[in-house]
């Protein structure tokens, strides 16, 4: 691994056809406290350690990669769509994949390549939208609690699928439109502060069948399905309830 990130990218507007101004506007005023794990991204850090551990169960069982590796990414390419500033890039890393990280907020950017390099870690961080890879291709693909927040969700999926190779994996992950993700998310976090008011809104949220349609409209096959809940005891957990939020793994058909 290098010692500084490798320099930011910031492409053209005409690469913006999904981003919707006011979320990366929103999410852009967060930037200063991304990697602070008592700030405005306190549940991202909260929700991590299970992100990470669904992303490695999947990628062990795509590749058929040893659970003892440090490495198990070594040798492939992995894209982080939605980054913010870095909090799953760092970490896709360090498990020994070349990393490119795209967001639609410049300051995000700018925050994920300074705490990279400080991390003593070389990530391609762009500002931008998935338009903008053009004929790139990566072996990982992942957007995690970011679909909730685009212009235009079909399009956006197509986007995603194209940035995958023939072998390439997706995992994504959001919130589902039930009652109790409106009463989690927006009542009770969004109303006590724990998440920034108005990050959510809920008619937006995917049910499960509605982005398994998506991803299969764009060609992918979905291979697993998991519920992200939340133990009083443990905190976030995988759980096979999908009420609150749930990942998906899809694979080309």
């Amino acid at each position: 691994m290098a010692n500084a990130s490798a320099p930011v990218t910031t492409p053209s507007n005409t690469y913006a056809a999904t981003i919707d101004p006011a979320e990366a506007a929103h999410f852009g005023a967060m930037a200063a406290e991304w990697w602070d794990p008592k700030g405005s991204s306190a549940m991202l850090h909260k929700l991590n350690p299970v992100r990470l551990g669904y992303l490695r169960e999947q990628v062990n069982r795509h590749w058929q990669i040893d659970e003892a590796s440090f490495t198990p990414l070594s040798g492939k390419r992995a894209l982080d769509v939605g980054c913010g500033a870095g909090l799953l890039c760092e970490p896709l890393a360090r498990l020994g994949a070349a990393v490119t990280g795209i967001d639609a907020a410049p300051e995000n950017i700018a925050a994920a390549a300074t705490h990279a390099a400080l991390s003593g870690l070389t990530i391609d961080y762009r500002a931008g939208s998935i338009e903008s890879l053009g004929a790139e291709r990566f072996d990982l693909v992942t957007s995690l609690e970011v679909i909730e927040h685009v212009s235009d969700p079909a399009g956006f999926v197509a986007g995603l699928a194209r940035a995958l190779t023939p072998d390439g994996l997706l995992i994504l992950s959001t919130p589902n439109r039930t009652a109790l993700s409106h009463l989690a998310m927006i009542t009770v976090a969004e109303g006590l502060g724990q998440i920034p008011r108005g990050t959510h809104d809920w008619n937006k949220f995917l049910t499960p069948d509605e982005l398994t349609a998506l991803i299969e409209a764009a060609g992918l096959r979905l291979v697993d399905t998991r519920g992200l809940g939340f133990s009083v005891a443990k905190g976030f957990v995988l759980s096979d309830d999908r009420k609150l939020d749930y990942f998906v793994t899809a694979v080309r058909g």
